[in-house]
């Protein structure tokens, strides 16, 4: 129960699959909010304040996930050494991960203003990415393929 790396790995996961869970789940909520009609204020207005609440509360996830991975890495040295490419294709697509976590504060923005012009299909297309990007993570992170 001492070991400093179980502990790291371990919150580290626990975070992380937290964060994709709220990933997973804000694009749902722009799918609800891409199908609401126009006069129905209260339902919109509800929608919003949930998506608002999901997104600041991931964020919140992400930083320390971002953080124990880095620590994991720099630290302990996971993923270090010659032929280690799966590492460099992890962080790549966690890069992208953030990246798409940064989209769905835009495009909260634009529900909020109002200004969104993307049908509620697109939106379901979208909510997939992030199941993608957590599918090739892990598989990456399972695996461990190297080169060499």
């Amino acid at each position: 129960m001492s070991n400093p790396y179980l502990w790291v790995k371990a919150l580290h996961i626990i975070f992380v699959a937290s964060w994709f869970a709220g990933l997973f789940y804000l694009p749902r909520l722009f799918v609800n909010l891409a199908m609401v009609p126009s006069d129905s204020h209260a339902e919109r207005e509800r929608l919003l304040v949930m998506a608002r609440k999901l997104y600041r509360f991931a964020t919140i996830l992400m930083i320390p996930a971002v953080v124990l991975g880095l620590l994991l890495w720099l630290y302990f040295g996971v993923g270090k050494g010659p032929g280690q490419i799966w590492l460099h294709i992890k962080l790549t697509l966690v890069v992208l991960t953030i990246g798409y976590h940064h989209y769905c504060k835009r495009l909260l923005r634009d529900f909020e203003a109002l200004h969104n012009r993307r049908s509620h299909r697109w939106f379901r297309v979208f909510n997939e990415v992030s199941v993608l990007l957590f599918a090739a993570i892990v598989i990456l992170v399972v695996l461990k393929p190297t080169v060499g």
